[in-house]
This record gives C-alpha cells, sequence and structure tokens, in this order.
C-alpha cells in the first residue's frame, strides 16, 4: 500500500510531503521534481506570486544515490518568502501588539468560494488566516513532488502520462482533435496554456486576457492521460476498491475541482447505449478496442486502453473585482479581502491532477503486484500480463480521438 501525506501553509517556512511504501530501487530524479514544480507555475493568467517565489527542493530521507531505499521518502519543499512572513506565521506566541498592523492584521472579511467562513465556523477562530493558510492551492507544490516520484516507479513498469488544458472559460478543444502523448511534453510546456491544439490555445489567451481586463477570472477543463497501464488494476468487488472511484476522489480533493470524469464521461448520459461503449473485436489473436469511450476503466478495472481523466476546475474564487461579504467582526456589508491571486490556473490544475493520478495507480500497482524492489514488482507484473490465457489477451491501443458530445 502507498500512503502519502503533505503538511505546512501557504505562507509558512516551507511544505514537507511524505510517500510511504514505495519499493527500494526506483530512480528518483531531482531534475525531474524540480521539472515539475516549475510545470506547475507555468500558464498565461499565472498571478506575481509565481515569479518570485522559487521551489526550494530538499529530501530529507528514502533516497540513497539516487534510488529509492524502500524507506519513507521525506521531502520539504522550502519557501523562499518565508522571510518576509516569519512574524505572520511565527509557530512561536508573539506579542498581540505586533498582530494588528500590515500583513499581521486580522482578516475578518471571509471570501465568498474559499474555505474562510466554514472553517472559522469548524475550528472556531475569529479571522481567516489559519483557514486560508493551509487550505491555499500552495499545498499542491507538495503533491507534485510525490507525483513525479509515482511517475517515475510507474516509468520503469512501462507507464507514462501527460496532461493537458481542454477548455478555458468557454473556449474548448474540438471534438475529433488529437490527444497528445508522452512525448509531446515539451511541445505543451512552451504553449502558454499548455493545449495542445494551436488555435484553441490562442482563443484561449484572448479568453483569458478579457477576463483580466474585467478584474475577473476563469475556470476550465483539464485531462490527464496514462499510457501503458495494464488490465486488471483496481477491483469491481467492493466501491472503494474501485480504480475510478480512487481517481475521482484523488482528483475532487484538489483545490477548486468541482468535477471529475474518466473518459468521455457526462456525455456518454447523452448517448444511445449502442454508441456510448467500446466494441470488443479479435485480430490476430487478441482483442481489442476501436473506441475509448470508457477512458481506460469498466468495472472498477483498468482495461489495457489509454486512461483518461478530466477535471472541471471553478474560476479562481479571489476575484479582482471583490465579492460581496460581510466583516465578522463589525457585522457590517463589506467586500471580500483580496490577496494577489491568479486570473487562470487551469494548466497548473493539469500538472496537479497527473501527479494525484499518478499517486493512485501507483498505489493501485502496488496493491495488485506488490514488491519491496522495483525488479520484484516488475517480476510480478510481467508473470501476471504472462498468464492471462491467449483466448483473453487483449491489444494495448494507440489513443483515439474522443467522441463527439453530441
Amino acid at each position: 500500500m502507498l500512503r502519502w501525506l503533505t503538511a505546512g501553509e501557504s505562507h509558512g517556512p516551507e511544505l514537507i510531503a511524505m510517500l510511504e511504501g514505495l519499493p527500494a530501487g526506483v530512480p528518483v530524479s531531482f531534475e525531474s521534481i524540480r521539472t515539475d514544480l516549475a510545470r506547475r507555475k507555468l500558464g498565461y493568467g499565472r498571478g506575481s506570486r509565481m515569479k518570485f517565489e522559487q521551489d526550494e527542493l530538499h529530501v530529507s530521507g528514502g533516497v540513497r544515490h539516487g534510488f529509492s531505499l524502500g524507506s519513507p521518502i521525506a521531502i520539504r519543499i522550502g519557501n523562499t518568502e518565508w522571510p518576509k512572513w516569519v512574524e505572520v506565521m511565527n509557530p512561536e506566541p508573539v506579542e498581540s501588539t505586533e498582530m494588528s498592523r500590515g500583513r499581521s492584521a486580522p482578516l475578518t472579511r471571509p471570501r465568498p468560494g474559499h474555505a474562510d467562513l466554514v472553517g472559522m465556523q469548524k475550528y472556531g477562530f475569529d479571522e481567516a488566516r489559519p483557514i486560508l493558510e493551509r487550505a491555499s492551492a500552495r499545498e499542491t507544490a507538495a503533491r507534485v513532488a510525490l507525483g513525479a516520484v509515482a511517475k517515475s516507479f510507474l516509468a520503469e513498469l512501462g507507464m507514462r502520462s501527460v496532461a493537458h488544458t481542454l477548455q478555458v472559460g468557454t473556449v474548448r478543444v474540438p471534438d475529433g482533435t488529437d490527444l497528445p502523448l508522452p512525448d509531446d511534453v515539451d511541445r505543451l510546456d512552451d504553449d502558454q496554456l499548455r493545449c495542445f491544439d494551436a488555435d484553441t490555445s490562442a482563443r484561449m489567451v484572448t479568453e483569458v486576457e478579457a477576463a483580466k481586463k474585467d478584474g475577473d477570472t476563469l475556470g476550465g477543463v483539464v485531462e490527464v492521460l496514462f499510457y501503458g497501464v495494464p488490465p486488471g488494476l483496481g477491483s469491481h468487488v467492493q466501491w472503494d476498491r474501485r480504480l475510478d472511484a480512487r481517481l475521482a476522489a484523488a482528483i475532487m480533493g484538489i483545490q477548486a475541482i468541482k468535477g471529475v470524469e474518466v473518459g468521455d464521461g457526462f456525455a456518454t448520459a447523452g448517448r444511445r447505449g449502442s454508441a456510448a461503449h467500446d466494441e470488443l473485436y479479435r485480430e490476430d489473436g487478441e482483442i481489442y478496442r476501436t473506441s475509448d469511450r470508457a477512458g481506460g476503466t469498466e468495472g472498477g478495472m483498468s482495461t489495457g486502453t489509454v486512461l483518461r481523466v478530466r477535471a472541471g476546475m471553478k474560476p479562481i474564487a479571489t476575484v479582482p473585482h471583490a465579492l460581496h461579504t460581510v466583516d465578522v467582526v463589525s457585522g457590517e456589508d463589506a467586500s471580500a479581502h483580496h490577496q494577489r491571486s491568479d486570473v487562470c490556473a487551469v494548466p497548473a490544475a493539469g500538472v496537479v491532477a497527473e501527479a494525484m493520478v499518478a499517486l493512485v495507480l501507483a498505489d493501485a500497482v502496488l496493491e495488485k503486484f506488490g514488491g519491496d524492489n522495483v525488479v520484484e514488482t516488475k517480476r510480478n507484473l510481467d508473470a501476471y500480463l504472462a498468464s492471462i490465457p491467449e483466448t483473453l489477451r487483449t491489444r494495448r491501443t494507440e489513443p483515439a480521438a474522443p467522441a463527439d458530445a453530441s
């Protein structure tokens, strides 16, 4: 079983990430982790914080000479802005007189769409700072770091991934557009919105510019694709063992995500059954599917086709054109507190979603194949695939373009 936890606040000294259960012998590349952390900050419409905040990576345990040891992996991501926030976020007691001015002033105007108000209610705080610091999407940097390690493990077993932007605001990639492959990552990184279709990307940029001019924010849809996933991860026997259920929970656990689709998802609900499923054929002794509407899962198990998971992100709740709220101290009407924020963070959501899918898949792989060393895991995987009777073996399919939503 693979377990992961994170700790730390947005403006605290560092984020901490722990990964337990990874086999020994997995390559752990500091460069790959840093690349994914940098990728999380990409995208047209990001706020000024992305420009000056550096992620200082430290691996404190579980790795030696570039390979996992089988013990828990501990990662720290330092916050270069910490010196400016020592007074505000100091874990030691400070004088009350120091907590009433500047950055230290209490935040008593909860922001609509954030965890502020309900968090204050639940945890008994009289201001929002203790809530928003942990609720911030800054925490996702820790999960992206862990996801980079999980992706390295999966790559050793022949599984590779890519994430891309499908929609920003009302602008969406046309149905039937080719899907990116793992080797297209550099091309996606070069695009301002990590969109695989150049014409659509240009229209997305225009959409972001319009929202910025209006003092507003945008959401969108991202898609994670995993290639080389073997059949049989997950199970149909209990609800919580279903692979798609585990993926949906992990994706919904990302800040600002309000919807998840596996495969064609909600579009399937508008189709007749004859046009909603992936029919089976046989050729050259292998069973294959000519479509991937199910997105690589059936009955809660991976099918061996391309795994496709989509996430719908709501518009950033910190709106420059401040939303109406109430000051919880005075009881008077007020405008919501506004911290520096993004106009659009959809591309970053794709990077975080890819990390979460990788962690869930890595957990499912270890559940199925075990192994204290990655060589043992691979041997068990190969033995399993070889044990599938010839009459049941399926072809590893190339990605198919998504079916029309109509």
